[in-house]
């Protein structure tokens, strides 16, 4: 079966600007991401899904220089682009992963595709609870279910975010991936304002190209031995993400950050 990584990405972002092609440690974000994404053990194919038009004729270049393929579709209607990008490379299992993401750890997202086989859900993340870094999320689901949420979904909430209705319709079961919690999900990873560029390069700057392919268990703990590379972003932190989720809601398992 076909399993597709699709991560959305555009140029347009209203708090850091053209954030997929900033440059971290030689090159973009994107591309960062990317290529974290080929090395999750079950992939089969990495599949980028930009918004049509020019203004995003560079991300979509971006995007083949780092392998993968791309897919073109609406930029608001982002469920719609999901579903095309999927039916392109004629997906059986889609994981979704965001652009933001440059240390999205290819084992956290593998682990997480076995939890949601295990447990025979039709849904599998490893945020809700939110107990993993910010910036290790992801999300795994048939492509049928998302054609299926692509018919059903109407509100512009669900169109926009793509997974709503999977989270929540009545008659699907859902699995989650716990991570360690005791604080690690107060670490940020994530690229969305100018603080937590700083700390991608800083981290860069620390590690060198072996940042490229560190996991989420050294990066932890580089954090902790080096609080000063995430000066500023005390203030950025999701407070809203911590509180999202219900255990109750999920089937769920609870994993170490070691690989």
């Amino acid at each position: 079966m076909t399993l597709a990584v699709i991560v959305q990405a555009r140029r347009g972002s209203s708090r850091l600007p053209a954030k997929v092609l900033e440059d971290i440690g030689g090159k973009t974000a994107l591309y960062r991401c990317l290529t974290r994404c080929a090395a999750i053990p079950q992939a089969t194919v990495v599949v980028c899904a930009v918004p049509e038009g020019p203004e995003n004729d560079d991300v979509a270049f971006e995007a083949i220089k780092a392998g993968a393929a791309v897919v073109r579709g609406s930029e608001h209607d982002v469920l719609a682009r999901y579903a095309k990008a999927a039916l392109a490379v004629r997906a059986g299992l889609v994981m979704r992963v965001t652009s933001d993401c440059p240390f999205i750890d290819p084992l956290i997202c593998g682990r997480t595709i076995e939890h949601f086989l295990e447990t025979r859900a039709d849904y599998g993340c490893n945020n809700l609870p939110a107990r993993w870094p910010h910036g290790l999320d992801c999300e795994v689901f048939p492509a049928s279910l998302l054609y299926r949420a692509n018919d059903e979904a109407r509100t512009p909430y669900e169109r926009e975010h793509v997974t709503p209705w999977l989270r929540t319709h009545n008659d699907l079961k859902r699995a989650c991936l716990l991570g360690p919690g005791h604080g690690m999900e107060r670490l940020r990873w994530t690229l969305d304002h100018p603080e937590d560029l700083a700390f991608a390069r800083a981290v860069f700057e620390q590690l060198g190209e072996s940042a490229a392919t560190v996991s989420a268990a050294e990066l932890a703990a580089l954090c902790l031995r080096r609080p000063d590379l995430m000066e500023g972003l005390a203030h950025r932190i999701d407070e809203n993400r911590l509180g999202q989720g219900s255990q109750a809601d999920y089937v769920s398992f609870p994993q170490s950050m070691a690989a």
